[in-house]
């Protein structure tokens, strides 16, 4: 079992300075990581002094960069600023590259007021089609995630439905898109995650290991102490014989014990999983 994690509470610490991505790397090593997750937003400046000094700090403490979580909008209306995501994820896919990330969390977009269905689903294949060609250059794996809300959004997802969701994986079956599936998310809109899961299992890169306090709700709590399944999806997982990254999404806000606590459960659930 390979462990990472993406430090959602630390985010706010992050984005304004308070504390660096050097901080967060150096934190990953002492909580027995084997990788860190890093946001887009952590990279305001991406010049090559910056990621010399990353690359740097991660050989010395030994941990590796895992996945950049990117807010892709393809369902922006303004077909100008859909054009800028694509850009705007092509560069941030050469950034994963250089910083010795292999996968890049792709999202599909926000549920922009006037987006009709049918044109958003279009604007995101084609937006994912280009991201891919780009992201196979520089062999970096594209993980699209089951999402909710992205740091810097003003609408929750567009493809928040697993309807929605499922038909734009559907529609790119022929590309080596990914799944980054989250354990959580799909309880905001009340709906089954082990239904969603086994449909998509077979595509999960990542596994995103999130929770919500309860269903219908978007209240994060510390993982383990909410309503995700997580000992099932584990067991699905293992019947899977899936061995790849499980990225703990720490965003219950309880400082250090917050992540220390939800590393052990994640461990110790983990290996008392039991194929279903």
């Amino acid at each position: 079992m390979k462990l990472s994690c993406l430090p959602v509470s630390l985010y706010d610490d992050i984005f304004t300075g308070k504390s660096t991505v050097a901080d967060w790397i150096r934190f990953g090593a002492e909580l027995g990581l084997d990788a860190v997750d890093f946001s887009i937003k952590f990279f305001p400046h991406r010049d090559e002094k910056t990621v010399h000094i990353v690359r740097t700090i991660l050989a010395k403490r030994g941990v590796e960069a895992c996945m950049l979580a990117c807010y892709s909008d393809f369902t922006h209306p303004d077909e100008t600023q859909r054009t800028q995501e694509l850009a705007n994820l092509k560069s941030d896919i050469a950034l994963a590259k250089s910083l010795g990330a292999k996968f890049v969390r792709v999202t599909a977009g926000q549920n922009h007021p006037g987006t009709e269905r049918e044109e958003g689903v279009r604007w995101v294949v084609d937006g994912f089609r280009h991201a891919l060609d780009e992201a196979d250059k520089h062999d970096i794996t594209l993980a699209y995630e089951n999402h909710t809300k992205g740091a810097p959004w003003q609408y929750w997802d567009f493809s928040q439905p697993s309807e929605i969701f499922l038909e734009i994986l559907d529609a790119l079956s022929d590309t080596p898109l990914g799944v980054c599936f989250d354990t959580a998310n799909p309880l905001v809109l009340s709906e089954d995650v082990l239904e969603l899961l086994d449909k998509v299992i077979t595509r999960v890169v990542v596994l995103h290991v999130f929770d919500m306090r309860e269903a219908g709700t978007f209240e994060p709590v510390r993982v383990g102490t909410g309503a995700s399944p997580i000992p099932q999806i584990f067991s699905r997982m293992q019947q899977a014989d899936y061995d790849g990254w499980l990225s703990i999404e720490e965003a219950s806000r309880q400082g250090q014990q917050g992540f220390e606590e939800a590393i052990q459960y994640v461990r110790q659930a983990w290996q008392q999983a039991l194929p279903a």
